[in-house]
């Protein structure tokens, strides 16, 4: 997760958002973007 820029962690977390994808992988991209105190537009159903 680390090696990823956050430009990348970004857009992976919306995509997997909009893709629905499994939500405790949406929840490890959330916790990541949270450790780098990143901003996220919205956190629909976030956890």
């Amino acid at each position: 997760m680390k090696l990823l820029s956050n430009e990348l962690l970004m857009d992976s977390y919306l995509r997997a958002v909009d893709l629905k994808l499994d939500q405790d992988f949406i929840n490890l991209l959330l916790k990541e973007i949270r450790r780098r105190n990143l901003h996220v537009p919205y956190y629909p159903q976030a956890q």
